[in-house]
């Protein structure tokens, strides 16, 4: 796990180490930088910052290969073995990201002819080439690897940079295109404050489908002009004759969907069970200490159960657990106990410091570039697992799998609260965006920040099958769960794996009928808790209900401050009248969007400023002209 960065074009190269100083949290271990110039149109350059997790000593990044390509690399292969094992690459490592080097060089060989400089022009926010997708002849290639990833690699044959991310966006990769045609792209969107003409604005489209559906859609971020790679896709950019970079592919080599088989029997539990297992087994695979994250709910229960059998399996040593809350009669923070206590396994567990959130909120957003402060406990959490392990594991991707959320009980009624939202934002885009329709319709298709136009609200929540298959493929797994989790583990040097999201368990549980996720009269997850009724966990933790890990974790402590903040909030709203009448009914996402306007909107912070108490950054905001 690491953070990348790269500048493609006629910028100066050097900002990409400058990039890559903003995202030096993700990496502790060390950092790299490599440049070169291109045909002398440009210049490509890369920048890494190391989390040693595989190949400790070796495997610095970035990394080149014997056919000459460059890459840097965010994440892990787990098949790294498989591929070592049937390659004739000459291996100069013994890490994993050069996997994808060799299954690179098995299937692209040296072009015939060297490559002229592309034509492109401006479609949306990016230029795009209308000549052959040249990204689909990497699809082969990338459906080897089997892990999660955001990688970028220079093939200098092709003078084409390669751009990809994994099939379900685990781990990020965020671009944005300068005035003058340069590609930047990194880990995360603070670190385009490397370069001296970015100034971060907000992107009100993707706010208000933020502030409505909870969650980014698609590939946009909350920044105007930075978007996202898309999840199992492929881009490839070259340069053209004035040495802007230009889109000239983007490929599917997956798509994550359900397709429910009519029937399921209990008596295929086993399987599904071991589907987990194995998914574990692959993600404890690691050359330093690994941690699990156990909130006392049935999905990261479940890990905890299989924790010794996957040890075991992957010839690793067992992990301790994590567990955090704001008091010792927490509900989950019980559970957590008594499952550790249950299953005989090593166990931290504390609670949160009264005055954790007057503490921690800047570097929660700071950290998360999100709107969310109900995960605070997350920043605690993460912080202390890194001071002994490197690698957690934890249950995310569950809830959009097996349908977990309190919402996939009542569809009709979330799909009302998502539309009431977008009826109290007093603008046309919002209701644009009720409409199904976008200011500029070039920002829509491959490549660019939505992958279709805005949904119909009812249309998404018509029945279970659509929801899930819209939440796991334009945003609530993506944009919203992983997200949080990559961003502020990695804010303290810690990589969090998620074995539910593993192709074992994705395949099995993709065939899964709707009644055996949520049928009325039942508990949610029904498939899963047959499984988990197989192992060692005590019955009345197979059986509790799903609660919302955020709320679920500090109740009080939210109630707290946003009831201290409360009439601060109606005033801070009072600045933004567009949003007033929605923000209001949201507390904690005002507060949220306050303080993500005070510290992600400034345009010369590369840091977060500690010396900076909470209620001085949320009162103390510049006007701006968001809309």
């Amino acid at each position: 796990m690491c953070g990348i960065s790269g500048v493609f074009g006629t910028d100066d190269p050097l900002i990409a180490s400058d990039m890559i100083s903003c995202l030096s949290h993700r990496g502790p271990d060390g950092q790299g930088y490599w440049s070169d110039s291109v045909n002398r149109l440009g210049n490509i350059s890369f920048g890494h910052s190391r989390l040693a997790i595989i190949d400790v000593i070796g495997s610095s990044q970035p990394i080149q290969s014997e056919h000459g390509c460059v890459l840097v690399q965010n994440g892990e292969i787990y098949n790294q073995t498989e591929i070592r094992e049937s390659s004739s690459y000459l291996w100069k490592t013994s890490g994993d990201g050069e996997a994808i080097l060799a299954a690179h060089f098995h299937s692209i060989p040296s072009p015939s002819v060297i490559p002229e400089p592309v034509s492109g022009k401006q479609n949306g926010w990016y230029r795009v080439s209308s000549g052959v997708n040249q990204a689909l002849r990497h699809v082969d290639w990338v459906k080897r690897l089997n892990g999660m990833w955001g990688f970028a690699l220079w093939d200098p044959r092709y003078r084409e940079l390669i751009l990809c991310r994994d099939e379900l966006g685990i781990k990020p990769l965020m671009k944005w295109q300068s005035d003058d045609g340069s590609l930047l792209f990194a880990s995360e969107a603070k670190a385009f404050r490397g370069h001296p003409e970015y100034f971060p604005k907000l992107d009100t489209q993707a706010l208000f489908a933020r502030l409505a559906f909870e969650y980014s859609l698609d590939d946009t971020s909350l920044f105007s002009g930075v978007s996202q790679v898309r999840p199992g896709t492929i881009e490839t950019w070259s340069l053209d004759s004035n040495g802007r970079a230009v889109l000239t592919g983007v490929a599917d080599y997956s798509q994550i969907k359900n397709s429910p088989n009519l029937e399921w029997n209990p008596n295929n539990a086993p399987q599904l069970l071991h589907s987990l297992r194995m998914g574990l087994a692959d993600r404890l695979n690691s050359d330093v200490p690994v941690g699990i994250v156990l909130s006392g709910g049935l999905d990261s229960s479940m890990v905890a159960a299989l924790a010794k059998d996957a040890s075991e399996i992957a010839g690793k040593p067992i992990p301790k657990c994590w567990t955090v809350s704001e008091s010792e009669d927490n509900p989950d923070y019980k559970a957590a106990v008594e499952v550790a206590n249950s299953l005989d396994l090593d166990h931290h567990c504390w609670t949160l410091d009264e005055d954790v959130f007057w503490k921690r909120l800047p570097s929660l957003s700071w950290a998360g570039e999100d709107l969310d402060l109900t995960v605070l406990f997350f920043q605690p959490l993460f912080e202390q697992m890194s001071k002994e392990v490197k690698v957690g594991i934890c249950g995310q991707g569950a809830d959009e799998i097996h349908a977990g959320y309190p919402r996939h009980g009542n569809l009709s009624g979330h799909s009302n609260l998502v539309s009431q939202r977008l009826n109290l934002i007093d603008h046309p885009i919002a209701e644009n965006l009720s409409s199904g329709l976008l200011l500029d319709n070039d920002i829509i298709g491959p490549g660019q920040p939505w992958t279709a136009p805005p949904p119909k609200v009812e249309d998404v929540f018509c029945n279970l099958e659509n929801t899930l298959n819209f939440e796991m493929s334009r945003g609530q797994l993506t944009n919203f769960q992983l997200r949080l989790v990559d961003r502020h583990s990695m804010s303290h040097g810690l990589e969090v794996r998620v074995p539910f999201l593993s192709r074992q368990h994705l395949e099995l549980s993709s065939k899964l009928p709707m009644d055996w996720r949520f049928k009325q009269g039942h508990m949610e997850k029904r498939a899963l808790r047959e499984a988990a009724a197989l192992t060692n966990l005590p019955r009345n933790i197979v059986s509790r209900p799903k609660l919302p890990a955020g709320t679920a974790t500090s109740p009080g402590l939210i109630n707290s401050i946003i009831n201290e903040l409360k009439p601060n909030i109606i005033e801070w709203n009072a600045e933004t009248p567009h949003l007033a009448p929605l923000l209001d009914k949201m507390p904690d996402i005002a507060i949220g969007f306050r303080l993500f306007c005070s510290l992600h909107l400034q345009p010369n912070a590369k840091s977060l400023n500690t010396n900076t108490d909470l209620f001085s950054l949320l009162d103390d905001v510049e006007p701006m002209e968001l809309f």
